[in-house]
């Protein structure tokens, strides 16, 4: 698989938990589920998501693996391959879960301790884990050539859900307190600093035998928001805030005067500034950062991610190039596995600009906390219309073109993940409290010139 991102470059099931029956319970029967109440219905969907991060989680590390395919038919056996991005998910994933009742307290917190120590061991690069891991071994397992050492994105991923394990247990049991504090060693270990290589930016990767020759620099909008925050809320290194406004914001350049469908962009998105990117860029900095009511002098967050939304949404119920389906029940474009001209199953970042007929539930259901009627709509129509072909063990496929009769009967951590996350944030605003209240946190979006009226800064 290719991960395509800014330039395009490349790129658990509740089996023991306790549930509220009365409640939770879920009918099987095909002619109550339109009885569904949107509250039933999503919490169908987000147990049964759940499952990819319980269930199916690599079971050596206890982590995320990178996919999960029904089929056992994996690529180069790597069905052990565990993803440090698509685990930082997991692990709010997992704490969602023991909100929720899907696990007990006790098996979340036994999980999550045995991954903490896994990741104590594993291969790191001044702190940063790479993109993917070996989940037998905790060695690097390279995610390109020159791929082999340090990911600052995905570890960013990684350290916010690390903070908000630690801020969900850190007034626990002493069990819970000790796991905490585990993870706030680990997040703490990151050197945010040496990702700078000295200028006012950070990259993306270092590699022990390459050093910087990926090149890479977090430069202008996509979904490495959450990489600045964390490096800025360091307390042992942190980058200057100078890092963030020439290097991310461009010394201001990052502003975008344009609009669709006479919605402002705000912001200009790298390589997609007429509608904006897929929408992954508006899910994966914002599991844990909260853009309710966050500004800072380039944008403000709810409505960039709000906009970015409804721009994706309102291309697919134009449906320019007539895929068959789209429309007001059927939308949300961002990367995914994909279709390939054959039929056989790829991998695309798809966005109106780069739009190949595949649907990505992900996209539309993680972003219910911005459209949640739109959201809700297209959850509706596949759980009850469609729920055949498109359900399975860990919740809806990775992708779809229904109008080709075709699915991606797959799942992909990174997907999967903010499904789950999203759908906590919508129903209780769980984990964007507990990121969000960190004092670390709160210490770095001042640092970079945040304020959020939500939460005093």
């Amino acid at each position: 698989m290719v991960r395509i991102s800014v330039l395009f470059l490349a790129f658990a099931f509740f089996g023991c938990g306790n549930t509220d029956k009365s409640k939770k319970e879920v009918p099987e029967n095909t002619s109550v589920v339109a009885a569904l109440t949107d509250e039933q219905l999503l919490d169908a969907v987000q147990k049964q998501t759940f499952k990819y991060f319980w269930d199916y989680a690599e079971p050596n590390s206890g982590l995320a693996r990178e996919r999960y395919h029904p089929d056992g038919n994996y690529p180069e056996n790597d069905s052990n391959i565990v993803t440090t991005g698509g685990s930082g998910f997991g692990l709010m994933a997992i704490v969602s879960g023991m909100s929720q009742g899907y696990i007990t307290k006790e098996k979340g917190v036994e999980r999550l301790n045995k991954i903490a120590d896994f990741l104590g061991k594993a291969d790191r690069f001044h702190g940063a884990w790479s993109h993917w891991i070996d989940g037998n071994t905790g060695k690097v397992k390279p995610f390109g050539t020159k791929d082999n050492g340090g990911d600052l994105v995905e570890t960013s991923f990684l350290v916010a859900g690390m903070i908000t394990v630690r801020e969900y247990l850190k007034d626990g049991s002493e069990k819970e307190k000790a796991v905490a504090q585990k993870y706030d060693a680990l997040w703490k270990g990151v050197d945010w600093e040496w990702y700078t290589n000295k200028k006012n930016v950070l990259y993306w990767h270092w590699s022990p035998n390459y050093a910087w020759q990926m090149n890479f620099p977090l430069q202008g909008y996509n979904e490495c928001l959450i990489t600045y925050v964390m490096a800025a809320s360091s307390p042992t290194h942190a980058i200057d805030a100078k890092a963030y406004h020439e290097g991310w914001a461009r010394s201001g350049e990052i502003v975008s005067s344009k609009t669709k469908y006479n919605l402002p962009l705000i912001l200009k998105h790298n390589g997609a500034e007429e509608f904006g990117g897929p929408l992954f860029w508006a899910h994966y900095s914002y599991v844990g950062l909260d853009p309710n009511q966050l500004s800072d002098k380039y944008a403000n967050y709810w409505d960039l991610n709000v906009n970015q939304t409804k721009i994706n949404y309102q291309y697919c119920v134009e449906n320019p190039n007539k895929n068959a389906g789209y429309g007001p029940e059927y939308w949300g474009l961002t990367a995914s596995y994909s279709r390939n001209p054959d039929g056989s199953i790829g991998y695309n970042a798809h966005m109106p600009s780069n739009d190949q007929g595949v649907i990505s539930p992900t996209a539309a259901i993680s972003s219910i906390v911005y459209t949640p009627k739109e959201s809700m709509t297209f959850i509706r129509n596949l759980y009850e219309n469609h729920k055949k072909e498109t359900w399975g063990d860990a919740g809806f496929y990775d992708a779809l073109s229904l109008g080709n009769k075709w699915v991606a009967k797959r799942y992909l951590a990174i997907d999967q993940g903010p499904e789950v996350v999203m759908i906590e944030n919508y129903r209780t605003g769980l984990l964007w409290k507990l990121f969000m209240n960190a004092p670390e946190v709160k210490q770095g979006l001042t640092k970079l010139g945040f304020k959020s009226g939500k939460y005093g800064i």
